[in-house]
Order: C-alpha cells, then sequence, then structure tokens
C-alpha cells in the first residue's frame, strides 16, 4: 500500500479513479480550553481591628481584676508600713502580706490566663488563614496542571485536524467491467472524463472516447494530454468522415454486420436485422473485400432499381460483371417486393457513410483518439455515425487478442443512451472478453438504460438526475437508509466552472507526423494549467474548506446534487458499498488530497475492550433460574 501523504502516493493502474470523497478522520476539537479561574487574591492577614477588639475585650473583662489586684497589693503595702512603725505586731502583718500577696498572684494568674487565650485565638485564626491559603495555592496549582494537560491535549487534536488530509481518492478495482454513469450535465461528464482519462493516461494506458453528445466535454482531457507529451487524435464528424478509416480492416462479414445495425437505427422497435445482413454480405460477396461504403450503396441502387446503373458504372464504383451478378442475386428480375424494399431503404441509410475512408492517410499511434459528432450536423445523422463507430468497435475488439493488463484500454462512451440496446449489448460483451475497461454515460434512464444499467460486474455512478422518475429509480437503486457527506466545496466549485464548453479541433490533417515522445510531466501541474477545473480551483478559500453537509439518498437529493457530484456503488466481499465523490479534477492539486482511499488510512474502530481476569475469590456469579419464591401463607416455612 502506497504512502497516504499526497506528496508520495502515486497512481495505480489497477485502479479506476472516479473522483475524491470528503472525509475528516480526526473531528474538529472545538475553541481551546478556558483557563480556570485564578484565585489570585491574597488571603487578608488578621485584622487588627478585630485584635485590638479582642484585647479591648479581654481589657474590660480583666478590669474588676486588675483593681482588686491592686488594692490586695495597696492592702499589703499597708500591712508593711504598719509594722514599720510597730503599729502592727510582725506576725499579723506576715498573716497581712500573705493573705494580700496570695489574692494578689492569683488576679496576676486570672489576667495572664486571659491575656494567653487572647493570644491563643489570635494564633488559631493564623493558621486557618494559612492553611486556606494553602489550600487555594493547591487547587491553584492543580487547576493550572489539568489546564495545561488538556491545552497540549486539543494542541495535539488541533494540530491533526488542521494537517489532515481532508479528500480520498474514491477508485474501483480492475476486477470491475464496466462503470455506468447515470444522469449529469455537460459540465459534470467533463469533469468525469477528464479525471478518468487523465488517470489512465497517466497510469501508461490507452483511452478512446467516443463522444456523442455533441458537446466538448474530452476538450480538457484532450489539452492535458498534449501537455502530457501526446498527440492526440480528434476526429469530427462528420467532416473528418472521409479521413476515418476505422472498419476498413473488418472481413465481409462483420462489415455486413456493422452496415446492418447502422442501417437499424432507424427502426423504433428491435427488429431482427438478420434479413438486412443477409442481403449486405451477399452484396459484399460480389464486390469483394475491399469494397467502400460507396461501392456498397450502389449495388443497393442497383438492387433495388434505384437510378440509372449507367452513372455508377461510369464513375467506376461497379463493374458490369458486378451489376450482372447483383441483378441475379435474388432472381432474375429480382421479383421479391421485399428485397427491394429492404435494398431502398439501406442504401437511404448508407448514404450517410458514403465519404468514409475515401481520403484515410496513415497516422501515427496515439494513446488517446477521440471521436466526436459535430452540433451542426443532423440529429439522425449523428446518431447513423454514432452507432457505426460504436459497431466497428465492437467487431474491432472481437478480433483483437485479450488485454492482459485490465483496462490497459479503456473505451468511453459520452450518451450512450443514444445507441440502440443490441449495439450496447455487443460492445459490453466485447469488452468485457478483452479485457477492455469501458465507461458508458446516459443522459436519462430510458427504458433500455434501466435494463442494462449495472448489469454483470459493473460499478454504478449516479450524477444529478433532474427528472424526477429518474431520480426515484437511481434513489431504489442505491438505497434511501444511506446517509453521504457533502462538502461546500463542491457545491461552491461546482456552480462556477461550465467544463463541456466551445468545440473540438480535428487533428487528422494529412501534414500530421509522429512526434518524439516527451516526458509526462506532473499530473497536478497539467491539471491546473490545462483545464479549466484547474484555472479555477484558485478561487476557492479557506473558509469552505472544512465545511460539510450530510444528506440522504431520496429523489429530491438527487435531482439537486451538484454539477460534479459522483454517488458511486459497486458490489464487494462485504456487500455494496455506496460513496459519494467530487469528480472535479483539480481537486487532486489540493494539498490536503491524497489518491489513497478513506478506508485504506481509517483506523480500525471494532477493537474489542480487553477481558477482565476473573477473581477467584469472588463469589460464583448469578447463574441459573432464580430460586422459588417464599411464600408466607404456607406453614413450616
Amino acid at each position: 500500500m502506497g504512502d497516504a501523504h499526497p506528496e508520495h502516493a502515486q497512481l495505480q493502474a489497477d485502479r479506476i479513479y472516479l473522483g475524491w470523497q470528503y472525509a475528516l478522520l480526526h473531528p474538529d476539537p472545538g475553541p481551546p480550553p478556558k483557563r480556570p479561574a485564578r484565585d489570585d487574591l491574597e488571603l487578608p492577614e488578621i485584622d487588627p481591628e478585630w485584635v485590638r477588639k479582642e484585647k479591648l475585650q479581654e481589657d474590660l473583662l480583666n478590669r474588676p481584676v486588675k483593681l482588686f489586684r491592686t488594692f490586695m497589693t495597696s492592702l499589703a503595702v499597708v500591712f508593711v508600713l504598719l509594722g514599720l512603725v510597730s503599729l502592727l505586731d510582725w506576725s499579723f502583718v506576715a498573716m497581712g502580706l500573705v493573705a494580700a500577696g496570695g489574692v494578689a498572684g492569683i488576679c496576676s494568674y486570672a489576667i495572664r490566663q486571659g491575656n494567653r487565650a487572647v493570644q491563643i485565638r489570635v494564633q488559631e485564626r493564623q493558621a486557618r488563614t494559612d492553611k486556606e491559603r494553602a489550600r487555594k495555592d493547591r487547587e491553584n496549582l492543580a487547576a493550572q496542571q489539568e489546564h495545561a494537560e488538556k491545552y497540549r491535549e486539543w494542541t495535539e487534536r488541533k494540530t491533526l485536524f488542521d494537517k489532515q488530509l481532508s479528500w480520498y481518492a474514491v477508485a474501483v478495482p480492475d476486477e470491475i467491467d464496466r462503470v455506468d454513469v447515470a444522469g449529469g450535465t455537460l459540465p459534470g461528464w467533463s469533469a468525469l472524463i477528464t479525471l478518468i482519462g487523465a488517470t489512465r493516461l497517466y497510469s501508461g494506458g490507452h483511452l478512446t472516447v467516443l463522444d456523442l453528445s455533441e458537446g466538448a466535454i474530452a476538450k480538457d482531457l484532450i489539452e492535458l494530454a498534449k501537455r502530457g507529451g501526446d498527440d492526440p487524435l480528434v476526429w469530427v464528424l462528420p467532416s473528418d468522415l472521409p479521413k476515418l478509416d476505422l472498419g476498413a480492416t473488418l472481413k465481409p462479414e462483420a462489415f455486413a454486420d456493422v452496415l446492418a445495425h447502422v442501417v437499424s437505427v432507424s427502426e423504433e422497435t428491435s427488429r431482427d436485422i438478420g434479413f438486412d445482413n443477409a442481403i449486405l454480405e451477399r452484396v459484399l460477396e460480389v464486390l469483394g473485400d475491399t469494397a467502400t461504403i460507396s461501392q456498397v450503396t450502389a449495388a443497393l441502387r442497383a438492387l433495388a432499381q434505384v437510378g440509372d446503373p449507367r452513372d455508377d458504372l461510369k464513375f467506376g464504383l461497379l463493374t458490369a460483371t458486378q451489376l450482372e451478378r447483383i441483378g441475379t442475386l435474388f432472381g432474375r428480375g429480382v421479383a421479391d417486393r421485399v428485397v427491394i424494399e429492404r435494398a431502398w431503404a439501406l442504401e437511404s441509410q448508407l448514404r450517410k457513410l458514403e465519404t468514409l475512408g475515401t481520403e484515410a492517410v496513415r497516422l501515427p499511434p496515439a494513446r488517446l483518439r477521440v471521436v466526436s459528432m459535430d452540433r451542426q450536423a443532423g440529429v439522425f445523422g449523428n446518431r447513423v455515425l454514432g452507432t457505426y463507430v460504436a459497431t466497428a468497435l465492437t467487431h474491432i475488439l472481437r478480433q483483437s487478442p485479450a488485454s492482459e493488463r485490465p483496462w490497459y484500454h479503456t473505451i468511453i462512451v459520452a450518451g450512450a443512451d443514444k445507441l440502440r440496446g443490441d449495439v450496447l449489448d455487443r460492445l459490453m460483451d466485447a469488452c468485457e472478453t478483452s479485457q477492455t475497461g469501458l465507461v458508458l454515460t446516459y443522459r436519462s434512464l430510458t427504458a433500455t438504460v434501466r435494463e442494462r444499467l449495472g448489469r454483470g460486474h459493473a460499478a454504478v455512478a449516479f450524477m444529478r438526475l433532474g427528472n424526477a422518475e429518474d431520480a426515484r429509480v437511481a434513489s431504489e437503486h442505491v438505497g434511501t437508509e444511506h446517509r453521504l457527506e457533502l462538502a461546500q466545496l463542491t457545491e461552491s466549485v461546482s456552480s462556477a466552472v461550465n467544463g463541456g464548453s466551445g468545440v473540438y479541433t480535428s487533428t487528422v490533417g494529412a501534414s500530421r507526423t509522429e512526434s518524439e515522445p516527451k516526458d509526462r510531466g506532473d499530473l497536478r501541474a497539467g491539471i491546473t494549467e490545462s483545464t479549466e477545473w484547474g484555472r479555477n480551483a484558485g478561487t476557492v478559500t479557506e473558509g469552505v474548506m472544512h465545511r460539510s453537509r450530510e444528506f440522504l439518498v431520496e429523489p429530491h437529493q438527487l435531482q439537486q446534487l451538484p454539477t460534479t457530484s459522483v454517488i458511486v456503488t459497486h458490489a464487494t466481499a462485504d456487500g455494496r458499498e455506496v460513496r459519494l465523490a467530487d469528480a472535479n479534477p483539480a481537486i487532486l492539486t489540493f494539498p490536503k488530497t491524497t489518491l489513497q482511499e478513506v478506508r485504506a488510512i481509517r483506523p480500525s474502530t471494532t477493537t474489542l475492550p480487553p477481558v477482565e481476569a476473573l477473581d477467584e475469590d469472588a463469589p460464583p456469579p448469578n447463574l441459573g433460574p432464580p430460586p422459588p419464591r417464599l411464600d408466607w401463607r404456607k406453614p413450616g416455612r
């Protein structure tokens, strides 16, 4: 598996890229965590006023004791003076001193205890204040550490969110035989075909585009291929019909089959073309292996008895021997009226191809070939030309050996709903047996398209379906229970780019020479410089890169899909997979786009939690049925 980073991942030849899926594997972490509310205010010291009041109160309480102590002290002094003047015996003086001194000492002790009590209360208050301050400091420190840890985690998640990839490739394996694209607009088809074609060409493959849409949806792809060193071949029919040699090497049987299918374009019903095929085979047997369309139409005119055959003899379209043999193919005089009518119908249809290959020149090989229909030509004539090219391609594929690598050669048919069902079936079968990749785009889901949508081992891609009935059919095919994520970038960019505009320029002139191989260069740079999508990618603002919305696959949602949105569904070993992609090729140039698929990068979320070890000393689990319920009404219980 390649590196997930876009600057390292490479195109894988065994994957068919259909778009880019928007997915954010790491969710937005939101705003950074708020800083904790700090208790920065210093807790106040002991209030001096409170201390003063406490001391004042103690002084008030001790004032009587102090007065009484003073009195007793004075009394002791009086006793001493009386003893000195011999008014009292010294024995009585001693007794008085003991009594007065003892009472004074008791009063002093009481006063001291009161003052000490005040000091203790002050110290206790100071201790509580210090303890509260320490607690606040611890809480602040813990809150700061918690905030720092949360901020580090947020920073990591924010870094992952900002640096994560947001666009992942949506690809199907090359075991898929075909990709059916239902719905869409010309700009949407232009984006999808540019993406598929560019990735196939830059993977070393070859690409053929049959554009029946009458819009230049492969114009960006052609410019991108030129910048990558290729020299694409572009035919614009019917003006380039003389230079188109497709089918020139087919055998008469195969050539007759191709022409019979071309004639069947005008048939409203799926009529058996075996009768037309038989007529054409017999005519080609007369004309030989090198017969041209103009010779076939001349022979059909002779068979249908239309016009003067001498004119065809004069222009060298028929010889006298051939004219005689044609007259006897179905009996002398061509009496069968059915043969005449069918020959007339065949000639009227094949006249549109008379100039096919009349000015064919040898063209050098090219890895990109585009056959388009001029929008100024008739609608019916374009259907005839498209049927011829598709049927001729079918026979060339049937005669070619199977490719060693699936999808090495890829055929894209834009507007395949303009072809008959049997023409599509034969082309699908030929591509499957030759391992040629096939992409069919249908503008609407007609009955013919519905029968073949997703048939076999095919992937189905639904784009915008404006018709309500088509949207209902697509919704039932995908399933309305699927919830898909749509990026705002898809809605913004797809409406700003008008891909598929302009006209093709033919490149099959006689002056064309084989060019020297060149370095293909960088695909991202080529998309930016050569495509309309790449040139408009610079208008994307960063503000919409990470915005998205979800929707259910319901009919009204399919009718409102952005131009480049593609709902891809195909069968896998784990069931049917449904993904929403953006086919805008310019997304590859974004810095957060990878060529890896999201399922290859998304981490597994199905890990089971670890099983806890059982404690041997724990009581046994409560297994089995509950014990019988006690009934207090029964005796002996």
